[in-house]
């Protein structure tokens, strides 16, 4: 197989594997991949799982990537705030929810970090269509109790404020009733009261 054809063949792919190719040529010779990446035509985004050298990196490909390069996965945190706008800065890390262990992916195009949580708290996200592909983010609800989830010591209007949250933003985006929904399912007493001191902060500028 030439390179022409495996990028006629894989054209509708963001991520690919070696797999994927051999699914289409079984004589492959994984020996190939070590040459296209010499040549600068591939890129290896962590082990076994490649893009293309032209792909045209953006926020969408990069949560296109970041669900499938660790499964199961979805965009949360820091990476679906800036999804929702309700912070001002851009995020340089895409930052996922995962129930499987912590990680960190160190790339050329990205760093993708997952942080875990348990298996029953895989909820709450929506599915996000972009050029015939889609990729999941956190709700901006289950993303908020995400991440207060997983740092603790955010519990006062100082840590709120460190956040530099929109707050104007927030309120008039937030779904008090899911956010709630979504809240007594983590069944956690010291999340619900800090939760509900967020809410609080953010009803006043």
């Amino acid at each position: 197989m030439q390179f022409f054809d495996l990028r006629e063949a894989l054209q509708n792919f963001t991520v690919f594997t070696k797999s994927d190719i051999q699914k289409i040529d079984s004589d492959f010779h994984i020996q190939r991949f070590s040459e296209w990446q010499k040549k600068g035509y591939i890129k290896k985004v962590r082990q076994g799982f490649y893009i293309f050298s032209d792909l045209t990196i953006n926020e969408q490909i990069l949560s296109l990537i970041a669900n499938t390069i660790y499964k199961p996965s979805y965009i949360s945190l820091e990476m679906a705030f800036s999804f929702y706008n309700i912070i001002p800065e851009s995020v340089y890390e895409i930052t996922s929810i995962t129930s499987l262990k912590t990680m960190k992916f160190n790339t050329d195009i990205g760093t993708f970090s997952y942080r875990h949580i348990k298996p029953n708290l895989m909820f709450g996200y929506t599915l996000i269509q972009y050029n015939n592909h889609s990729y999941m983010v956190a709700d901006m609800e289950k993303a908020l109790l995400d991440y207060l989830y997983l740092n603790q010591k955010i519990k006062n209007q100082r840590d709120f404020e460190s956040l530099r949250i929109n707050k104007q933003e927030l309120r008039s985006k937030i779904n008090r009733k899911k956010l709630n929904q979504y809240l007594k399912l983590f069944k956690n007493d010291n999340l619900e009261k800090r939760t509900n001191k967020l809410i609080e902060y953010i009803q006043y500028d």
